[in-house]
């Protein structure tokens, strides 16, 4: 046994030392055959764990991103004959069943792009190129909502998860593999968008160069989650962890699938990542895949054990902060923003951003004596609309000099739809309305 554990360990070091090799710029052809031979005795589940001590060590996510194309390549002949698991072992709805499924979807399409790129290369008849540029465009449009939902769901709702248990190399690569795909869709939409600007035998050999690619990483990645990443998630997380994953994945959004509710029970408690404990005791060791039992030994993890709610925190709904915290928000915004109670008194101003001027004085005065009298009955009739339920907002916009003032009123309700009172939100977009284009990098010059 010790021989064994042993053999696995050198196995486990030979291959860091490989992709350290490429890393530092050795040709990949000379070491496939090494990689072949050190990968047939290493486990999918061991491979996130190598890539966490590689990113401790200095090598960068990107560089670890690039060497995923190979190893992945190799690791797929070296793990030929080991036992997937399968989505049919798990529930319906359940979040991981989800992904799997979604994971069919994305290879179909994958596999569509590639044959319809090489199908319009070769096709010289016009109205079939027509037809076949109509369906790459669906294709890469679907495509395209990949990133949206399917690596958006992982990145929102599962990162959290393994960063929590110290495993953040795993999402920091996997991340850099999601944006380097999005990309690449992005950019067979713009040729497809810009097919007239250029020679036609141009465009298609290039449309079809990068159509290969985004096929072969979109591919490459489920394969990569199916066999590394979900077997580790099924390992790590609980019930608990699952259930708050299925309470906030409709919000962003599914890819082709559209699951059924899911629940293990009204006595399992959802459990965010704040909440769970992320140490790995030794019956939680036990009970991994031995896989994981041994790429964790001697390995320790750096646990994330942060409070999320001090004493004194404000529950907000959606986070907690304290009382400064809050006043220092609100001074921050780029709006002006006034609450009036539901006795249509002047409750709260913020700080800080000021379009019409505020002073203390004026809290706890009914809001219609805040106004010209001869404006007075627009108030009230907004107040009456928002009160009986017949309006969702007021809005209004003029110009004061420079400035360009929007002001929007909207009704408050308690979680029964009791009226609460309203929020007015002033603000001088003349700034925004400014702004062409995009700004996508930073500027900062020191």
């Amino acid at each position: 046994m010790t021989e064994l554990l042993n053999n696995r360990e050198y196995k486990k070091e030979q291959l860091k030392k490989l992709l350290l090799r490429i890393h530092e710029g050795e040709d990949v052809n000379k070491l496939k055959e090494e990689f072949r031979r050190v990968l047939s005795g290493i486990s999918p589940l061991e491979i996130p764990i190598i890539e966490q001590e590689l990113v401790k060590e200095g090598v960068s996510a990107k560089d670890i991103a690039k060497m995923c194309d190979l190893h992945v390549e190799l690791f797929r002949e070296a793990v030929a004959g080991t036992e997937e698991l399968e989505e049919k072992d798990l529930p319906d709805g359940h979040p991981l069943k989800t992904l799997y499924l979604e994971n069919k979807e994305i290879m179909k399409d994958s596999e569509m792009l590639n044959l319809y790129a090489r199908t319009l290369a070769t096709t010289r008849d016009e109205r079939m190129r027509e037809e076949i540029l109509g369906v790459l465009e669906e294709i890469v449009g679907n495509l395209r909502k990949v990133g949206f939902t399917h690596y958006n769901r992982e990145e929102m709702l599962t990162f959290p998860y393994i960063e929590r248990r110290g495993l953040t190399a795993i999402a920091t690569v996997l991340w850099t593999k999601h944006d380097e795909i999005r990309f690449m869709v992005k950019r067979l939409a713009e040729l497809l968008r810009k097919r007239n600007e250029v020679p036609w035998e141009e465009f298609v050999e290039r449309f079809k160069e990068k159509a290969g690619e985004a096929s072969f990483a979109l591919s490459d990645m489920v394969f990569r989650e199916n066999n590394i990443y979900y077997p580790t998630l099924k390992a790590l997380l609980s019930d608990g962890e699952w259930k708050a994953i299925r309470m906030q994945e409709d919000e962003i959004g599914y890819y082709k699938i559209n699951p059924p509710a899911w629940d293990p029970g009204e006595d399992v408690k959802p459990l965010h990542p704040w909440e769970i404990n992320p140490e790995l005791g030794v019956e939680e060791l036990l009970s991994l895949p031995k896989e994981v039992q041994q790429a964790l030994k001697g390995q320790p993890l750096e646990f994330d054990k942060t409070e999320l709610k001090r004493d004194g925190d404000i529950d907000l709904g959606t986070g907690y902060v304290s009382i400064e915290e809050l006043k220092a928000i609100f001074e921050a915004l780029p709006v002006d923003v006034t609450f009036i109670d539901r006795d249509d008194r002047v409750r709260f101003f913020s700080p800080g951003e000021r379009i019409f001027a505020r002073t203390p004085s004026v809290l706890g005065r009914p809001v219609q004596l805040c106004h010209p009298p001869k404006s007075v009955h627009i108030v009230n009739k907004i107040l009456k609309a928002f009160k009986e339920g017949r309006k969702k907002e007021a809005a209004f916009w003029l110009r004061l000099g420079p400035k360009y003032v929007y002001i929007k009123y909207v009704p408050l309700f308690d979680e029964e739809g009791n009226y609460l009172g309203t929020l007015e939100m002033t603000m001088d977009i003349a700034p925004y309305k400014e702004i062409d284009g995009e700004k996508r990098l930073l500027d900062w010059r020191d």
